[in-house]
């Protein structure tokens, strides 16, 4: 009698960036989003994932926790947290967004979910005072919930111009490529925890 290799030995590791516009390919073709080109750059290097975007553009971290339910479905093995952005582009107080992904963590955690948490800093506008408080939120709740940290999501193409879209703070597909080129070795080591051990 042959006996057949377990299915899970050749399964993908199911993924979701539960983001804003920054992971949703904001003004770029499907092709170029995120999430999309991510799951090319591990596939490339044998690396087997599916990687859902669930990027809504606008998105703050409260829209990201009343939709992570039907954004994050049953069988999903991590998520890539990429949400705050438009909280500090808001000025929003940095309480907010910090109870909001302490509760996204939490919950995805209750479900046996991992996560990947992206970094975002608060753009200078706001002052000092400010930008301390938001940017603490994201290594302290790393440091909280036993969780990766990416530190900042934008690393390398915040503020140059080429990358950016006419707006200034949306990457082009050159951005995006140049996103997921640096977040890489952190997604590598992060799909490795998840992968089932043979």
């Amino acid at each position: 009698m042959l006996t057949q290799a377990p299915a899970f030995a050749q399964a993908p590791v199911k993924l979701v960036v539960l983001g804003d516009s920054l992971s949703a390919g904001y003004n770029l073709p499907a092709a170029a989003a995120f999430p999309v080109r991510l799951q090319k750059a591990l596939t490339d290097k044998g690396i087997k994932v599916e990687i859902a975007n669930a990027g809504v553009s606008g998105d703050t971290t409260s829209g990201g926790l009343g939709r992570l339910d039907w954004s994050v479905p049953d069988g999903t093995q991590g998520v890539i947290l990429e949400l705050g952005a438009n909280d500090a582009l808001r000025g929003v107080d940095p309480k907010i967004p910090r109870e909001a992904l302490t509760e996204i963590i939490k919950r995805l955690q209750a479900r046996g979910i991992k996560v990947l948490l992206c970094g975002m800093l608060a753009p200078p506008n706001y002052g000092k005072d400010y930008a301390d408080k938001f940017n603490a939120i994201y290594p302290d709740l790393a440091k909280q919930f036993d969780v990766p940290l990416y530190p900042f999501f934008l690393d390398g193409v915040a503020g140059e111009n080429k990358l950016n879209l006419p707006d200034g703070m949306h990457p082009t597909a050159e951005g995006v490529d140049v996103v997921v080129n640096k977040i890489l070795p952190t997604v590598e080591a992060f799909v490795a925890a998840l992968a089932p051990k043979n």
